[in-house]
């Protein structure tokens, strides 16, 4: 009976549940939910990646999270500027009551060049729709339980004025990225998440408001041998009074290399590496990178107070990605490569 009633009160309380966004442990593979200015930062012009997310499965119902996001790079004007064009879409469904939300929110960036392509300043919109439901026919409420005993036949003063909604949100993002010598490439920005403040309630006399959700970011990728990178990543988030500090470390070796038929490196690589959600859980990783495509696999231990609880145990994560240089997008006219604000 109190799990319902915790349940009821957070369905009661949306503002509870939308404290602050969801954030994946590869968190690295789902750039345009960390900063819509990261768009198009990447070696290529053409980049598709998904991320699965299955966690809590030991205390709970498992909180599912599925992320699906593409870019497209163009050159712009024959100029060494480019736009980026490109889309994220997720779905979350947590909990008994499979209380979920939808987003469809396209984004586009635009990224300025400085010092013949080897650096660029960013800046970027992202902007769509966003549907959250729940089912109430799954939740039970203290006042359907009587003498002890549940029926559904109960009646219950908990009455929803809807069970779906659907509102616009949108974001942006400044991000600057560039060299550190000929080896080392960095880049740094910050975000900023549902700036129109979108009603997000289901009572109609509810003032409730998805907040504001600041990000700031930073990567850096070192050679650090023939066949050897390091990359390390940071996210620092603030969001309705709620903070979250998240940092990554990864090694990939190059086992094998080769000039594809596009004139750019089609590597076999192996990456492993560990990141950190600040209070919260370590986060072991592995990665095989096969040409265009690399396919990730992590692992929450967890360590927040819910530890005992689960056994330490918090969940699997799963992306699969594609990145490539297509030069049949790119216009006619256009005769040379295409940059890229940062090769990692």
């Amino acid at each position: 009976m109190k799990k319902s009633f915790v349940i009821g009160f957070l369905l009661l309380f949306p503002s509870l549940l939308m404290a602050q966004d969801f954030t994946f442990s590869q968190f690295y593979e789902t750039p345009l939910l960390r900063n819509p200015a990261l768009a198009g930062i990447f070696n290529g012009n053409v980049r598709f990646q998904s991320a699965f997310r299955s966690q809590w499965s030991s205390v709970s119902v498992p909180y599912q999270t599925q992320s699906l996001s593409g870019e497209v790079t163009f050159p712009l004007f024959n100029s060494n500027d480019l736009l980026t064009a490109g889309v994220q879409v997720t779905n979350d469904v947590a909990g008994d009551s499979k209380l979920g939300r939808i987003q469809l929110l396209p984004v586009i960036s635009f990224h300025k060049a400085f010092n013949d392509e080897t650096s660029y300043l960013t800046i970027a919109f992202m902007g769509g729709l966003i549907q959250s439901r729940f089912d109430p026919t799954r939740l039970k409420f203290d006042d359907q339980f009587q003498n002890g005993a549940f029926s559904e036949s109960n009646p219950t003063q908990a009455v929803f004025d809807r069970t779906n909604i659907t509102y616009a949100d949108a974001s942006t993002g400044l991000a600057f990225n560039g060299s550190l010598g000929d080896d080392h490439r960095f880049y740094t920005g910050v975000a900023c998440y549902h700036f129109l403040r979108s009603k997000a309630s289901f009572y109609d006399d509810d003032n409730l408001f998805l907040k504001k959700r600041f990000v700031a970011n930073a990567g850096v990728n070192l050679r650090t041998g023939d066949l050897d990178h390091t990359l390390i990543y940071g996210d620092y988030i603030v969001q309705g009074g709620n903070r979250q500090f998240l940092a990554g470390i990864l090694y990939k070796h190059i086992l094998k290399s080769y000039i594809s038929y596009n004139d750019f490196p089609d590597d076999i690589s192996l990456v492993l590496g560990s990141a950190y959600r600040w209070g919260d859980a370590i986060i072991p990783v592995a990665k095989l990178e096969m040409k265009d495509f690399s396919f990730g696999a992590s692992y929450d231990i967890n360590i927040s107070k819910l530890a005992k609880a689960s056994r330490n145990m918090g969940g699997f994560e799963f992306t699969l990605s594609y990145l490539s240089t297509l030069k049949s997008i790119l216009p006619r006219e256009y005769k040379g490569e295409i940059g890229c604000p940062v090769r990692f």
